[in-house]
């Protein structure tokens, strides 16, 4: 008979070894991002992260700030608060600066 720790202990491992090997390519399409983010920034055709942060957070008073995330394709940021447990995603357009969404 099968110890049932044992089974919990394996179904475990199973599902955190299964979870990192998905989040592999999505840590690889990360980095890949914020290189493309870089590159775009040094050649003057979008603003710095840091830019985009001061045009943003003052309009999320009383937001907690979580972090962005880039998306070369679309060149723009998603900036993620929190407040009150809900959490609300703004969209800006890497190249103006420009909100261009906003969700939650």
């Amino acid at each position: 008979m099968i110890d049932l720790r044992t089974l919990i202990a394996s179904a475990m491992m199973g599902v955190a070894l299964f979870g990192g090997l998905a989040a592999a390519p999505a840590a690889a399409q990360g980095r890949s991002d914020q290189r493309a983010a870089r590159a775009e920034m040094r050649a003057g055709n979008q603003l710095s992260l840091r830019e985009i942060e001061q045009r943003v957070l003052p309009v999320m008073r009383g937001h907690q700030y979580l972090g962005p995330a880039y998306d070369a394709e679309a060149m723009a940021y998603r900036l993620k608060f929190i407040r009150d447990g809900r959490v609300t995603f703004i969209d800006v357009d890497a190249r103006s600066g420009r909100i261009i969404g906003r969700s939650g």
